[in-house]
């Protein structure tokens, strides 16, 4: 399996970090926005090509696959343009930042029939396939996620502390997360509120955001989500059900009195990551739909678009 890896920042090594263990898999061309960040990527995990345009990772025969660590704003974009080079496609969360461009990218992917899957890296974590499992198994039943992602990024800065070139954004990006997850885990959303604090002056994003949803289920979800978080970056689970109470905090668990979980034998890998790369290389080579295909999460961005649509409205009342 021959990999194209596209956006080499602080996420795309997470992904060829990966790919690293996977049997059968090459890395043949790192692309980035700045030439000598790809040349330097390409050399560290040994890709034969490294440029600045997607396009020339698709002109290439030698190229099966391609990841997409893009920014936001591209990504919609970029899938079509892989599909139509022939090419399977992963494309990390968010799909799109609108309703309409995520549609456009199933529709892409119906008429090709080509994987297109989307890093919703949650339904990977050992921990919530953990959780998944005891659910299908009818074991445990979700009757409330209470799930805060903080981080503090008053500046553009990526994971690496490095400038970014484009705005992350609470809902499109990070509460994808966990919107997809709780339908994942509770059942199809029908209810879905939102209220944001003030936007950041220079940024021009809301820092602060509270979202409520409810599945068919009746289960329900409460999510805090800041950029202004002054301590431990990243996102706390706590699943409220029937039988039991966990905490996932990314790939480890434990009872909602602070017990480990052993999650050995959940997975073959602890990490997420690898997880989610290994079900796109297998559903490629066993020409099936993926966990986490385009279709599978496209009401995710359903729901996402709704509230987005529910925020600017609310604006307009302020």
């Amino acid at each position: 399996m021959r990999i194209a890896l596209a956006g080499a920042g602080a996420f795309g090594e997470k992904h060829l970090d990966g790919l690293k263990n996977i049997d059968g898999v090459e890395i043949v061309s790192i692309i980035s926005r700045r030439a000598e960040q790809a040349a330097e990527v390409a050399a560290k995990y040994g890709a034969r090509h490294s440029g600045t345009e997607l396009s020339e990772a698709l002109e290439r025969d030698d190229v099966d696959a391609v990841i997409l660590c893009t920014p936001t704003q591209m990504h919609a974009e970029q899938a079509i343009a892989c599909m139509n080079a022939g090419k399977h496609v992963q494309v990390e969360i968010p799909l799109s930042d609108t309703w309409a461009d995520a549609e456009a990218v199933l529709k892409k992917q119906q008429e090709t029939g080509l994987v297109c899957m989307v890093g919703h890296t949650r339904r990977f974590n050992p921990s919530h396939q953990y959780v998944h499992n005891r659910i299908v198994a009818g074991e445990f039943a979700v009757q409330q996620m209470d799930v805060q992602t903080y981080f503090f990024r008053r500046k553009n800065m990526n994971a690496k502390g490095e400038a970014r070139s484009w705005t992350d954004h609470l809902l499109w990006h990070h509460a994808a997360h966990t919107i997809d997850l709780f339908a994942y885990q509770a059942g199809k959303i029908v209810t879905a509120n939102a209220i944001q604090g003030p936007k950041h002056p220079e940024l021009g994003i809301a820092m602060d955001m509270s979202i409520q949803l409810k599945s068919e289920s009746g289960a329900i979800c409460t999510l805090s989500l800041s950029f202004n978080n002054d301590g431990p970056l990243g996102t706390f689970f706590r699943y409220i059900g029937d039988t039991a109470t966990y905490i996932a905090r990314y790939d480890d668990l434990v009872t909602g009195k602070e017990e480990p979980i052993d999650l050995t034998g959940v997975t073959v890998s602890n990490n997420g990551i690898e997880l989610q790369d290994r079900e796109f290389i297998a559903a490629i080579r066993e020409g099936r739909e993926p966990n986490s295909s385009v279709a599978q999460v496209l009401d995710c961005y359903r729901v996402i678009g709704e509230l987005a649509a529910s925020l600017e409205a609310q604006d307009g009342w302020s």
